[in-house]
């Protein structure tokens, strides 16, 4: 279906069109979106008349992985001639930025007989439609004419809804038990204004009640409040890393303990259909097809394990099932599914299930990873297994270690196991830890039934299992506060930074 349609720009054959398309960015999916141009006859401006200039088909996640793609526009035929298109992605919502306020006072008017007053301040927004929406009231501070209330943090969304010339109503009251608060006075400020007080600056106002100042003729104030400190902590979002050149990279390892059955025997989970994939090729292809379009060189290291495997068919958990320790990648998911199939013969399957070699590997390469200190590669280990685990102590360790890592674990189990053992590793229903008692940094492991998926589409397995990972993404480097390796000029200008 039809999105979108540009202007028509008249008489143009290099055109730069200015109208924006609006698209719901998914990581989790395959979102296939094809770029048509027409040439239209200058007196009608429908379809049907024009000429079929070229078209162009891509997924979103290309686009957002490069930013800025450019391709070739193929006419009926698929044959590609002179012209080509350039799609620019940015990223529109995403501010998740937030602030933090540091207010005290000084010489407030006295409301009380017998003690000093007892102030607080509230912030509010003035909207659009003139209402107005608190937005934060300090605690109060007792019997204080001078009071320094608390640090407080606020996002820049409450505080203003990203418009820094926003109206900010400020009001002071002094507090009283039955609820009754006193007015003590007034003053309006802008998010703008406010960010006068970094750097250790200081930006004051006068608090000013309306009913004084037009009685007392030698009114000047009922005090001064003071922003000591703004202080603005940006939050990056995962596009931001994506589009600041962050590559994913993929990896995959699979099951070859004896417990799939042998590959010759049609029950076997490793069987080789003629025309139906297997549920281990099924769930490779749906999780690899959409990692794919976020990892630029598009080769993906691929791991087995459980298994004896030539020449001395030592047992082994982290072979290449290429059987080229030296480089395990592979060409594309296609090219994991072409290892996959012609390791197969090879092998002895075997036992026991041990993950922890595996996750080791990764986690070796991601530590490497953190030397350089920058979001320029993030891990993703699919882990397709049919059984039970047999070294759940050293795999626990090894994600525990791992969460501290910039790098995510996905299990599918594949099969008719019990995979209650699995549960426990992905997080969801309380924190893992190491047997030493180290709890995870992060929830990085999302483990997944196969069985579940059976009867639906590929894509609904990978929706499943990657829907959780650009958050681990962004927990990990906003955590580390490691910001995106290049912020693009979109993002400058989106950033309400000093």
């Amino acid at each position: 279906w039809q999105v979108d349609r540009t202007e028509v720009i008249r008489t143009c054959i290099n055109p730069v069109f200015s109208k924006l398309f609006t698209v719901d960015f998914y990581f989790e999916e395959v979102q296939r979106l094809r770029f048509e141009v027409h040439d239209i006859s200058s007196n009608h401006n429908g379809l049907k008349e024009a000429d079929f200039l070229g078209g162009m088909e891509c997924t979103l996640g290309q686009i957002v992985s490069q930013r800025k793609l450019s391709k070739s526009l193929l006419k009926h035929g698929n044959t590609a001639g002179k012209s080509s298109i350039t799609v620019i992605a940015e990223e529109l919502s995403g501010n998740d930025d937030y602030v933090e306020l540091s207010f005290s006072a000084r010489k407030l008017d006295d409301k009380d007989f017998f003690s000093k007053s007892d102030p607080f301040l509230e912030i509010f927004r003035m909207n659009d439609d003139a209402t107005q929406q608190l937005v934060h009231r300090t605690e109060v501070v007792m019997n204080n004419l001078n009071p320094a209330w608390k640090t407080f943090k606020v996002s820049v969304n409450s505080l203003c809804s990203g418009d820094q010339d926003r109206r900010l109503k400020c009001i002071v009251w002094d507090w009283d038990s039955n609820g009754k608060h006193d007015f003590i006075g007034e003053f309006s400020s802008t998010f703008k204004e406010m960010r006068g007080a970094m750097e250790g600056r200081q930006v004051q106002w006068e608090c000013i009640n309306p009913k004084y100042k037009a009685k007392k003729k030698n009114y000047k104030n009922s005090g001064i409040v003071i922003l000591n400190q703004c202080k603005i902590h940006k939050m990056h979002s995962f596009l931001d890393y994506i589009m600041g050149g962050c590559q994913i990279q993929f990896t995959v390892a699979i099951d070859f303990t004896a417990s799939n059955g042998d590959p010759r025997n049609s029950c076997s989970l490793h069987y080789i259909h003629p025309y139906q994939p297997n549920e281990y090729l099924k769930a490779l292809v749906a999780v690899g097809e959409i990692c794919q379009d976020y990892d630029s060189d598009k080769m993906f290291p691929a791991f087995g394990f459980g298994a004896r495997i030539p020449p001395e068919y030592k047992v082994s958990h982290d072979f290449a099932i290429n059987f080229n320790e030296d480089n395990p990648e592979c060409a594309g998911i296609q090219g994991v599914v072409e290892a996959y199939q012609s390791c197969l013969p090879k092998l002895q399957l075997y036992g026991p299930t041990n993950i922890a070699p595996i996750i080791q590997k990764v986690a070796k390469s991601a530590s490497e990873e953190t030397n350089t200190k920058e979001a320029s590669q993030y891990f993703i280990l699919l882990i397709l297994t049919d059984g039970v685990i047999t070294d759940m102590a050293d795999t626990r360790e090894a994600i525990v270690h791992a969460s501290h890592l910039p790098m995510s674990v996905i299990i599918v189990g594949v099969g008719n196991a019990d995979f209650s053992d699995m549960q426990m590793l992905d997080g969801d229903d309380g924190i893992l830890r190491s047997p030493k008692g180290e709890p995870v940094l992060r929830d990085i492991v999302q483990f997944v039934p196969f069985r579940n998926f059976k009867h639906a589409s590929p894509a609904a397995l990978a929706k499943s299992v990657l829907a959780e990972v650009p958050n681990q993404v962004v927990d990990y480097y906003n955590g580390k506060g490691i910001k995106p390796k290049c912020m693009s000029e979109y993002e400058s200008s989106r950033t309400l930074a000093p």
